[in-house]
């Protein structure tokens, strides 16, 4: 790929959210039928791939103190707009909240999990006013229409999905992100901070496990027993302000963040330790930027053979691209680079998803923590080798052993996580 092809993957996969991707993607799929509807619907009828749901399950909705898909298909049906995309809800203000929450009781959406779904990422919404129906499709991406049609009949085929093929390697992924003109990825830039800002809403209110809240500043010094432990660091500051801002989005923060591909916790995750590592460091412009292209970059190549959603935690593969991104701050060149990432893979590669909730800053301040460990680590030359694992001597085919357990090997545990979490109590 070209470095201008290689640009445009990251403006494509680099955009901004508001609420966890999965229910957004729901609604913004609900908006679209009902836009083609061009009427309020009076039946509602959802078919969502089995880790579409699990996403979608138990996360905040923005702005609604509510969990789960029945609020965020009200408010794709009544103020859903989806020229906004992962925005679709930018409109969600009390007043039109207050309208959805009676809506969803007199239109109580049909929501059903298709089994046989074509795409790992498949949503079909299908609306109706009288005797007028239409519906709309999403698949391979939160924001790819594949077909939309009115009165439902014959679906007009939006064509494919951005797909990358395995292209890409952690060699050009490097090249790139030394390459580019850095006034090109200033948007990276844009983005980590819009991050670290949805961080701070975080700091100021309770949201989820309140965990970025607690290892912040004034709060962290009124805890003798929590200062004690972390200390006013850089390390507890990255920590604070990454788990911070997931806190705010799964909660249900009327936040936009900067996504990376379909997540906005990956987004979250694959740039605000490198942005705060970069700043609390005094790292200059051109290198921070070269440090986020490099971060974001990376983890668009795992999720090239991984898919969109698996039962692989995605914070695994963001803070692979953290890793790789603070190494490069630290000094480091390619080889290093490759050690950070060894070390990455070695350690938390069997973390699980298990759907989108407040729980996940958990899993994210355990990947951010690693990502630091290894990119220190890979500094000092110490990282796993080929005889450790699913770790090879080359650096591509160890990226591709992760991947592979992820997509391929943990399906059955994707089903059994999903059994469990449906049939609780």
């Amino acid at each position: 790929m070209t470095n201008q092809e290689l640009l445009d993957l990251l403006r494509c996969e680099v955009v901004p959210a508001i609420g966890c991707t999965e229910p957004i993607a729901v609604a913004l799929c609900v908006a679209r039928a009902k836009e083609k509807l061009g009427a309020e619907p009076d039946k509602i009828k959802v078919l969502l791939s089995k880790n579409v749901y699990k996403n979608a399950l138990a996360v905040g909705i923005p702005n609604t103190g509510m969990t789960g898909l029945p609020i965020a298909i009200a408010l794709g049906a009544t103020i859903g707009r989806s020229e906004y995309m992962l925005e679709v809800l930018r409109d969600a203000t009390p007043q039109a909240v207050a309208y959805a929450k009676e809506y969803m009781q007199r239109v109580p959406a049909d929501i059903q999990i298709n089994y046989e779904a074509p795409s790992i990422l498949y949503i079909h919404a299908e609306v109706s006013c009288g005797d007028k129906t239409a519906q709309a499709t999403i698949q391979d991406g939160h924001t790819h229409f594949v077909d939309e049609a009115v009165n439902v009949g014959e679906a007009v085929n939006k064509g494919e999905a951005v797909k990358t093929g395995d292209v890409l390697t952690l060699r050009r992924v490097y090249d790139f992100a030394q390459e580019v003109d850095v006034e090109d990825v200033t948007f990276l830039l844009e983005g980590a901070e819009m991050n670290k800002q949805a961080a701070e809403t975080s700091f100021a209110n309770e949201y989820g496990h309140k965990l970025g809240r607690l290892l912040h500043g004034s709060t962290l010094k009124q805890t003798p027993q929590l200062q004690q432990l972390f200390g006013d660091t850089i390390f507890t500051k990255i920590v604070s302000y990454t788990c911070g801002a997931c806190d705010a989005r799964m909660s249900g923060a009327m936040v936009p963040v900067m996504s990376n591909s379909g997540s906005g916790n990956q987004g979250i995750s694959c740039s605000v330790p490198v942005y705060l590592y970069a700043r609390e460091n005094n790292c200059d412009r051109e290198l921070t930027l070269r440090a986020l292209a490099l971060s974001n970059l990376t983890v668009i190549y795992i999720k090239q053979s991984l898919g969109r959603l698996s039962a692989l935690c995605g914070c695994v593969v963001a803070a692979t691209g953290s890793a790789a991104g603070i190494t490069l701050l630290m000094g480091g060149k390619y080889e290093e680079i490759t050690y950070a990432i060894k070390n990455m893979i070695a350690n938390i590669s069997g973390m699980i998803c298990d759907g989108a909730k407040p729980g996940c800053a958990l899993k994210v301040t355990s990947g951010v923590s690693t990502a630091i460990f290894s990119a220190y680590l890979a500094m000092q030359h110490s990282y796993a080798d080929s005889t450790e694992g699913i770790v090879e001597d080359d650096i591509d085919r160890t990226i591709h052993n992760l991947t592979r357990i992820g997509h391929d090997g943990m399906q059955v545990t994707d089903d059994l996580i999903l059994d469990i979490m449906t049939h609780k109590g």
